[in-house]
């Protein structure tokens, strides 16, 4: 593995423009025949093409016919289970799920899990993410993995520790210590103490803390399975009857479900990404909004592993934050002799497949400033926006403004082109850099 910048990335000019036939800020309504003015790593202007090329002299970019928006945000993966893709069945039980992955992640070496972290951030990169919230099973990789890739990663060390008895504190104080130890640039790290049922309260709780200390980002699996409810609403079931016969201290089921669990550990907060809640008690969407929790679905794990509906109404009426995201390939059904891939788009369509209500305008948001904000990077990535990063993508697109929404939503295949940071992840082709500038009215 090589520690340079993707080969793929190049630099721009220091200051640039693009220009686009639709250009989609998501954060304010599009804009057709717009473009975007880039310094360095930053945008410094959103607008139409005639008002940013008045008095412009520098280098100019006609991308021609696409959408060009904000590079989309993954707020959940597991980079390092992309070659797990295929290997198991959909379950009858999660718990079947966890003990098959788990035989399988101590068989692999640690070069089959940089692999595949490499494997899945060029999927991610083809098919437009810039930002990915990812789970570290392997921290060992950071920050190698990072410097081989142009995403800008949001990397989440998981701990666990029932199996390995080791005491929470110290596990905690490991993780902090190896996160002190990262590079802070475009990539940065975050806590994840893995699920409810697989961390002692005591390490969830004492995460929650240093996380709110320290400013970190946090996140949790979180009643992602029925089994998972039913352990801690009612203190028994097959993932109960498992976890106790692993020596778990079983004392903290009976008494709610999981969300009321984090809300006694005092972990549910603004910084808290809740990946998964599938299941909801009475009042659990309720306590989740008025802590600010952002919550992560997963379309494509969701059906994979036959959940009952996602509670999207309850969620939406609380007021949540409510993200999409891949989740890993370990658990995406795979046809066979079919390929699947990590792809919000996908993500997108299952998901408006399953909610056609939900306008495509709100599902785009879902991948964009929802996921942003979920991540701590209000403002920063996710919308084309004067000091917003430069992560943008261009998707072919030959339509006008009033249909570019459902249009991205049902894309399939890569993008066009991708920039993260102000380089270029996924050059365009080089006749959109030789083009010569487009006159004239509107392009829409």
């Amino acid at each position: 593995m090589s520690s340079r910048r993707n080969p793929q990335a190049s630099t721009l000019d220091p200051q640039c423009v693009l220009r686009a036939r639709i250009v989609l800020p998501i954060s304010r309504p599009p804009i057709s025949d717009g473009a975007v003015l880039i310094s360095g790593e930053r945008l410094t202007a959103v607008g139409r093409w005639r008002d940013l090329s008045a008095d412009f002299s520098g280098k100019i970019l006609d991308l021609g016919e696409v959408a060009l928006l904000p590079g989309l945000v993954n707020a959940h993966c597991h980079l390092d289970y992309t070659n797990m893709a295929g290997q198991f069945p959909p379950p009858k039980l999660f718990t079947d799920w966890i003990k098959l992955i788990t035989t399988t992640k101590a068989e692999w070496a640690y070069s089959d899990f940089a692999e595949s972290w490499l494997a899945g951030a060029k999927m991610l990169l083809r098919t437009g993410t810039t930002t990915v919230g990812d789970i570290e099973n392997v921290p060992e990789l950071l920050p190698e993995v990072w410097d081989a890739t142009p995403l800008r990663v949001l990397s989440f060390l998981e701990m666990t520790g029932i199996r390995s008895r080791r005491q929470p504190l110290a596990i905690l104080k490991e993780t902090a210590k190896r996160i002190d130890a990262l590079p802070v640039a475009r990539c940065r790290a975050g806590l994840s103490p893995h699920a409810p049922y697989s961390t002692l309260p005591e390490l969830v709780q004492s995460s929650a803390e240093m996380a709110r200390r320290r400013n970190w980002p946090i996140a949790i699996h979180v009643a992602e399975s029925a089994q998972e409810f039913y352990m801690f609403v009612r203190g028994q079931g097959a993932m109960f009857d498992w976890l106790r016969r692993n020596e778990r201290d079983m004392s903290d089921c009976g008494l709610g479900s999981p969300i009321q669990h984090l809300e006694r550990c005092g972990a549910l907060g603004e910084n808290l990404l809740a990946i998964h809640v599938n299941y909801l008690a009475a009042k659990d969407a309720a306590l989740l909004a008025k802590r600010k929790v952002s919550v992560v679905h997963c379309p494509r794990s969701h059906a994979y592993f036959r959940h009952d509906p996602f509670p999207l109404r309850s969620l939406m009426r609380a007021g949540i934050n409510i993200c999409l995201a891949t989740d890993s390939l370990a658990s995406v059904y795979k046809p066979h002799h079919q390929s699947v891939e990590l792809n919000l788009f996908e993500e997108m369509r299952v998901f408006t497949a399953n909610f056609p209500a939900v306008p495509p305008r709100r599902v785009l948001q879902m991948v964009t400033t929802n996921a942003a904000r979920a991540l701590g990077l209000k403002g920063q990535v996710g919308e084309l926006s004067a000091t917003a990063f430069a992560d943008v993508i261009a998707v072919p697109f030959a339509g006008n403004t009033a249909s570019v929404h459902d249009a991205l939503v049902h894309h399939s295949g890569d993008v066009a082109a991708s920039m993260i940071h102000g380089q270029w992840a996924v050059p365009p082709m080089e006749s959109a850099l030789t083009t010569p500038v487009r006159q004239g009215a509107s392009a829409g």
